[in-house]
């Protein structure tokens, strides 16, 4: 698969099988990863890779947050989230390092950490696995920071979902057009 293949044929698969990813294309993944440019070379990104029981650690940390948040949540609701990490069975999550040099900016370094993140999702599709980013709450909550060994002040970029598809039917969305969001000087 070359690269624009790959571009154009990326997209989020959220089912995805059981099957443990071998350690090699891990390793592989995250190669990928920090081939990312980064202004400065400061390598701001922290790769957490989750897979077996502490999947379900994750899980029990992120329905804690979310009662600590929300209260009123019902048990089914708590379970719920503590099931969410379950749904692969590697989940690599992203941190940002705050800069240290003052030349350097926080923006920088989450725009090159999020060009890893795309690197890694790049690369899981030309291995043939199935891969989905996401945040949401509790990627800003200081409870999992502290699990994943981030500092409560890194940001949590994406927890990336990884795995093989269940299906190979998965939809594929419409794809954006650069059209109306580009403006052309001379």
């Amino acid at each position: 698969m070359n690269l624009l293949e790959a571009i154009f044929a990326r997209r989020s698969i959220p089912l995805l099988r059981p099957d443990p990813i071998p350690k090699d294309v891990v390793e592989r993944l995250l190669a990928a990863a920090v081939q990312a440019p980064n202004h400065h070379h400061v390598r701001p990104w922290r790769f957490i890779v989750i897979e077996g029981a502490a999947r379900e650690r994750l899980g029990d940390v992120m329905a804690e947050s979310l009662q600590a948040s929300h209260p009123e949540v019902p048990e089914a609701g708590l379970d719920k989230e503590r099931a969410k990490p379950l749904r692969a069975p590697l989940l690599i999550a992203v941190g940002v390092d705050l800069p240290e040099d003052p030349h350097v900016s926080e923006l920088e370094n989450v725009c090159a950490a999020a060009a890893a993140v795309e690197n890694l999702l790049l690369a899981a599709q030309a291995f043939g696995l199935g891969a989905m980013w996401r945040t949401g709450a509790p990627a800003s909550d200081p409870r999992v920071k502290a699990f994943l060994g981030l500092g409560a002040d890194q940001p949590v970029i994406a927890i990336v979902y990884v795995g093989y598809p269940a299906t190979s039917d998965s939809p594929h969305p419409e794809r954006p057009f650069f059209e109306d969001r580009t403006t052309w000087m001379s």
